[in-house]
Parts: C-alpha cells; sequence; structure tokens
C-alpha cells in the first residue's frame, strides 16, 4: 500500500538486514528501522514498533534468520526461538511462524541454513499478502451487497488497527474496504480511537488517508450510538487468535463492540488469514491475555508545537491502572469470518468446512 504516493510493505529483508516501519512513530514522523540482530527483533516485538498477528509473526520469521546470522549455532537457534515466542502471548501467529521456521530448519546443513530460512521467512511475507487479498475480495462481496440494497455511502466501524500496517500489505479488516474503494463503491470508515496505543487513531486513519478513503476517528465509546443511529451498515475487525469453535480475541473492547452490534442488528465480521486460527486451544478463558504496562495507559502520547514527540501524564500520581490488551468475543455475537477461503460463520463446523 501507500505512504506519500509511494508503494511499502511493513517489512522487508535487504542487505542481511531487517527493514521495518517504526508505528511508534506513526502518523507523526515515517521512520523506516534497521534490525541487525534476533534482540533487535524480540524488542521491536515487544515494544510494538512492529503490531498485528501477520506482522508479529513475519517479524518473529526474520527473527530466526537474524540468529543464523549472528550466531550459526542449534543452540543459539532454539534460544532465540524462545525469546522470540516469549515476546507477546496473545497473538497466535508469532509461534505459528516462529515453530514453522525451526521445523523447516531441523537437521539442515549450516552451510545452506541461511538461504533456506531466508526464503521460509519470504514465503511466510508472500502468504500473507495472498492471504490477504483473498479475504479483501470475498470481504468484498459483503460490502457489494450492502451498497446494492443502499446505493449510498457504505459506513463500517472497525476497532484497533487490522489494516496493512498490521499484516504486510492490504491489511485483514481493511482489506475489503481498500477492494471496495477501488471498485468505485463510496465508502467511509468509523475509526475506533483504541484506547491506550490509539492504533485506530494513529494507524487505521492514517493509511486510510494515504489511500484517499473517508474515515472519522470516534471515541471507542461512540460506536454504540452511532448503531442506535443507524449510522453503522457493517462492523469489521481483525483478530490475534481465532479458536476453532469461532471464540475471537482480539484488541480490547472488541466484544463490547459485538455487544451493541447484536442489539441493533448491525453485521459483526471479523476477518483473519488462517495462521491466526488455533486449532489447538478449546476454551477461550485458556488464552494467554496480554497485560502491559500501566504507562500506556496513564501517559499519552502526541506532538507540540515544535514537531517534537512527548508524553505527558493524565492520571493522578497515587492511581493504580489495569492494562489487559485483549479481550475474547464469544462465537454467537459474530456474524461471520472472512477467511482467504471464504466467508463462514463462526463455528468449528463453519471453520471445518473451509479448512478441511
Amino acid at each position: 500500500m501507500k505512504i506519500e504516493g509511494k508503494e511499502y510493505r511493513t517489512i522487508w529483508f535487504q542487505n542481511n538486514t531487517v527493514k521495518i516501519i517504526d508505528q511508534t512513530k506513526l502518523p507523526h514522523k515515517f521512520i523506516i528501522k534497521d534490525l541487525k540482530t534476533v534482540k533487535e527483533a524480540v524488542n521491536a516485538i515487544k515494544t510494538m514498533e512492529v503490531r498485528g498477528a501477520p506482522l508479529i509473526g513475519a517479524t518473529a520469521a526474520y527473527g530466526i534468520v537474524l540468529s543464523i546470522i549472528e550466531n550459526n549455532d542449534q543452540t543459539f537457534l532454539q534460544k532465540s526461538a524462545s525469546d522470540l515466542i516469549s515476546s507477546r502471548p496473545t497473538a497466535i501467529n508469532l509461534k505459528w511462524a516462529v515453530d514453522r521456521m525451526v521445523k523447516k530448519l531441523s537437521g539442515v546443513n549450516s552451510e545452506k541454513i541461511l538461504e533456506i530460512a531466508i526464503n521460509e521467512a519470504q514465503k511466510i511475507c508472500e502468504e500473507d499478502i495472498k492471504f490477504c487479498e483473498k479475504i479483501g475480495l470475498n470481504g468484498l462481496k459483503i460490502i457489494e451487497n450492502i451498497y446494492n440494497k443502499k446505493k449510498d455511502t457504505v459506513n463500517i466501524l472497525t476497532h484497533c488497527n487490522a489494516g496493512w500496517l498490521a499484516t504486510i500489505n492490504w491489511g485483514t479488516a481493511t482489506s475489503p474496504v481498500y477492494h471496495a474503494h477501488k471498485k468505485g463503491i463510496p465508502v467511509h470508515i468509523w475509526a475506533d480511537e483504541t484506547r491506550p496505543r490509539n492504533q485506530g487513531a494513529n494507524l487505521t486513519s492514517y493509511e486510510l488517508n494515504e489511500e484517499g478513503i473517508k474515515n472519522t476517528i470516534i471515541t471507542d465509546n461512540t460506536g454504540g450510538i452511532l448503531m442506535q443511529r443507524g449510522q453503522v451498515d457493517l462492523c469489521i475487525v481483525g483478530t490475534d487468535r481465532t479458536l476453532s469453535n469461532g471464540d475471537v480475541c482480539n484488541k480490547i473492547g472488541t466484544y463490547l463492540k459485538a455487544l451493541a452490534a447484536k442489539d441493533n442488528n448491525v453485521p459483526f465480521y471479523v476477518a483473519l488469514p488462517s495462521s491466526t486460527i488455533d486449532w489447538k486451544t478449546k476454551n477461550s478463558k485458556d488464552i494467554p491475555i496480554e497485560e502491559r504496562n500501566s504507562d500506556e495507559l496513564s501517559k499519552v502520547e502526541g506532538i507540540d508545537e515544535d514537531g517534537n514527540i512527548k508524553k505527558v501524564q493524565i492520571y493522578p500520581n497515587k492511581s493504580s491502572a489495569l492494562n489487559l490488551a485483549f479481550d475474547v468475543t464469544p462465537a454467537k455475537y459474530i456474524t461471520g469470518l472472512i477467511t482467504e477461503k471464504g466467508v463462514c460463520e463462526a463455528s468449528e463446523k463453519g471453520l471445518k468446512n473451509l479448512f478441511k
């Protein structure tokens, strides 16, 4: 997708270095950062310089590549794999990508291991791009159906950032939007601000602006009244982990949006690549929910009049805060899952019909 008219991916490999867009600086500054060691890859994931389940997985895959460049030793490789997996616990793509890389490299001749690792990491990225493009084409049909009945702008609400900045290209929840826009269907996006890190405001609105798509940032609590007023035709969100029974773990606040959508008969879809499906975990209570530093809540970041990015504290010094990063939306509140293989109901039967 585009930034200032130039095509970018979120991550690429060049001269034994992993290149990323530092998302902690967006939307105020566009900075391409180099990752040269596995430790730097782990840090990029932890500090959310890269975020979004598919992109985290790709970064972890390239982290394995960096570990081989740094020290071509199986013991170091296993330690690197463990460090990468533990960097963020909730998004299933992270472990999926690392396990895939380690399995591919198991028993490989040390002289060929780097070449094979680079090829596999690149393959993971290319697969994600294809998956996200197909998600967009499958989700496009849903938007088309609404437009054909309404014959007016389709208003779509999304939460957090499940755009191309969360993947390699296209995005998940935004991919249908981009395809609809390219086809000439008028769309308008309600972008939840998504406290505490404001990914909806800082990232979703930013990338939609770059593509020329109309959008309006709203506070996280505004979606309900917009649905009551009939100003939301459709909700599409992403997911960091989807269980085989259709339960969806996504950015904190997704569950409340699904409840509001259900109460107001607004279709609520979740867009995901198959790499985000957790086939093993059967109970959503067993999903590890990441609890992040409370500073993300008590401090807000912005740009001052001199163009400097600064943080300021907004909570009382003596107050405590709880910063849970994700919640779980039960399958019964989800209209359907949009995947690269098609759209299905949020259930074990629905998923298994697509992924036999």
